[in-house]
């Protein structure tokens, strides 16, 4: 089975079609969403319209920190992560607001757990931007689920992939898009698959990553969109236009 894992869209319709269309082109079974469904972009009804559609046809789904921000938005806005969700809140309806509130953090499938941030606290949201991180993580997933071998997440929005080696060590891998990688099961994995609607690596492309189930491999993929079209909606909806730029820049 080819299972596309797909993170951190935040409100991008445009990347988010772009993604599922590339997914399909490269024979995709089943779909896995990461978390951050909303936040920062123009579109998040039509994200989450989407997402539930693909549930409905049996995808996975969890919880992001954007997710629950646009549910309960915070009375003060400290950060930049919370300047938009007051507005996405407005824009959802009652049951697109309890859809998001309804997802939950983890979910296992076989050996494979999904998690939008750290499985140590998810409730926490902690980055997985390192080596110390990603071991925290899966340490708290071979405590709790000893099965699981594939820990997949987001929201640092890049791509990466962790593993331990022989002597027990994190080794860090970084992918090259649309080049498979092997990851047999004797190994313990965790992957950073990257956001679909807000990268931060200096590329404006839409991230996302495929796992054949079959194969044992993992393919990390870039994809091109109009990412001026999405920035261009950011700054008609009369939203912070560091967002439109952010697309824009790819950071």
């Amino acid at each position: 089975m080819k299972l596309a894992l797909l993170s951190d869209i935040h409100g991008n319709i445009q990347a988010f079609e772009a993604c599922l269309a590339h997914a399909r082109s490269q024979g995709a079974q089943q779909y896995a969403l990461l978390g951050d469904l909303v936040g920062y972009g123009a579109d998040p009804a039509a994200v989450v319209n989407t997402a539930q559609a693909l549930v409905a046809q049996g995808a996975l789904i969890i919880k992001g920190n954007h997710d629950a921000l646009a549910v309960a938005p915070p009375s003060e806005v400290r950060t930049v992560g919370e300047s938009t969700a007051a507005w996405s809140h407005s824009q959802l309806d009652a049951g697109q607001l309890r859809f998001l509130d309804e997802l939950p953090l983890l979910y296992q499938q076989e050996a494979i757990l999904l998690v939008h941030a750290s499985v140590d606290g998810p409730e926490l949201w902690r980055y997985v931007y390192d080596q110390r991180a990603a071991s925290a993580s899966l340490d708290a997933a071979a405590a709790a689920l000893p099965e699981v071998r594939y820990v997949f997440g987001g929201h640092v929005h890049l791509q990466t992939l962790y593993y331990r080696g022989v002597d027990a060590g994190l080794m860090k891998f970084m992918p090259t898009p649309g080049v498979a990688v092997p990851v047999p099961k004797h190994r313990h994995w965790l992957a950073t698959i990257g956001s679909v609607g807000q990268p931060r690596d200096s590329n404006p492309q839409a991230m996302y990553a495929v796992f054949d189930t079959d194969k044992l491999q993992l393919t990390f993929h870039r994809v091109s969109y109009d990412h001026h079209a999405a920035a261009a909606a950011i700054r008609k909806a009369g939203l912070p236009a560091f967002f439109a730029d952010r697309l824009e820049q790819g950071r």
